[in-house]
């Protein structure tokens, strides 16, 4: 069977995904692996890369080619997100990207990044249940909302500028957030939220990427990380709800100690609680499905998939 790569480098982390195509089409893992590198750091203020972000993220990105081709994968796609886009010194990245771990870095439109990620949702939620589908993906720069028919149409797709990280660093300083800046972020994140359109009739919600699944194993102290039990569980909005006022009045130095909690995403996971709260209360939704794949299963399947007849 062919065996294929794909890496996703956000503002936060960057992910491995190694998989083998079925014959039916369909890919089945052979590896995944994740690292917080921290790329976008200081990025929504200074517009560029720092060094040190830029550092950490190639020596993983290095690392994480050469294992794929280890593993005999015979192509690797990389894309890049939010912090390289909006980084003036992204092109100086890529170059490098190519020159330390051998890899073409594409740097994907929001709408194509929200378009991956719906596919990946589409695949194992919503092929073989009823309802239109509504994805949110809540990445360290950026959110991406898709909406989408049964047929796994896309109806609508939108990326905003808010993530945990960026959002962490235009309103957090106090340690634990005060009052004024959790409420200063809600109204943000309430003004940036009120421009989606009405949520369709009968839709559940997908979340996707680390922050919904990180809530998820605080939620129910799943330490160490298990895909198996996170894939496809839920959160409610009022363990959201209680979840999200807990981490916020907690130091980081106690949240760095939680069960099921990186100690590198302590520092923003408050901000990210935020914006998957905030989503649910815009959409008007009670429930959210929380997803372990994303935009690097959807990047397999348009990079690697059987072309469509």
């Amino acid at each position: 069977m062919p065996r294929y790569a794909t890496i996703d480098v956000g503002t936060n982390s960057v992910l491995l995904l190694v998989a083998d195509r079925q014959p039916d089409g369909r890919f089945q893992a052979v590896l995944e692996r994740a690292e917080i590198t921290r790329l976008g750091r200081g990025v929504d203020q200074s517009r560029r890369l720092s060094p040190e972000g830029m550092e950490a993220t190639l020596q993983v990105l290095s690392d994480f080619a050469s294992e794929a081709r280890q593993l005999g994968a015979e192509d690797i796609a990389v894309s890049a997100t939010s912090a390289a886009r909006d980084a003036q010194n992204g092109a100086e990245f890529l170059a490098a990207a190519q020159a330390r771990a051998g890899v073409t870095v594409e740097i994907i439109a929001g709408e194509l990044e929200a378009q991956l990620s719906f596919g990946s949702a589409y695949a194992d939620f919503g092929r073989d249940a009823g309802g239109p589908l509504v994805v949110v993906d809540i990445g360290g720069g950026s959110t991406e909302f898709i909406y989408g028919d049964t047929a796994g149409k896309v109806l609508f797709r939108h990326s905003f500028d808010v993530g945990a990280v960026r959002m962490t660093e235009r309103f957090i300083r106090a340690d634990p957030p005060s009052a004024e800046e959790r409420a200063r972020l809600e109204a943000h994140l309430r003004e940036t939220f009120s421009a989606l359109p009405p949520c369709p009739p009968g839709a559940r919600l997908v979340g996707i990427a680390g922050t919904v699944t990180t809530l998820y194993t605080l939620q129910h102290a799943i330490d160490p990380y298990d895909a198996e039990r996170v894939h496809g569980g839920v959160l409610t909005r009022a363990e959201l709800e209680a979840l999200t006022d807990s981490l916020s009045q907690r130091t980081l130095a106690v949240r760095q100690k939680l069960p099921g909690l990186q100690p590198k995403r302590a520092d923003v996971i408050p901000a990210g609680a935020f914006i998957l709260l905030e989503s649910l209360r815009a959409l008007g939704l009670e429930r959210c499905l929380v997803s372990d794949r994303g935009v690097r299963w959807g990047l397999l399947s348009h990079r690697f998939g059987v072309p469509r007849t």
